[in-house]
């Protein structure tokens, strides 16, 4: 069963995030909630013991690189082009 909640992030992150989300094909929501599953189920004691992967770092405090996705058009080119 799905709940909604209201968060309240850095303007920043949040376009950092929803960039990274995108590129890896799934949503903002899916994204928190991978973090929050891993930070709820790993039995850590403090927040600083949960191995995010390095990733979650840049994200946060380095360089963003957007990726755009590849389109199913290309991807559905490079299928045909492939068995050519």
């Amino acid at each position: 069963m799905d709940a909604k909640v209201t968060l309240s992030f850095d303007a920043n992150i949040i376009d950092k995030a929803k960039n990274y989300a995108e590129s890896q094909g799934i949503s903002l929501s899916r994204l928190t909630e991978i973090l929050l599953r891993k930070a709820t189920h790993g039995g850590y004691r403090e927040i600083e013991d949960i191995p995010i992967a390095s990733w979650v770092t840049t994200l946060s405090e380095g360089e963003s690189e957007y990726i755009t996705p590849r389109k199913r058009k290309d991807t559905k080119k490079e299928y045909y082009n492939s068995k050519k």
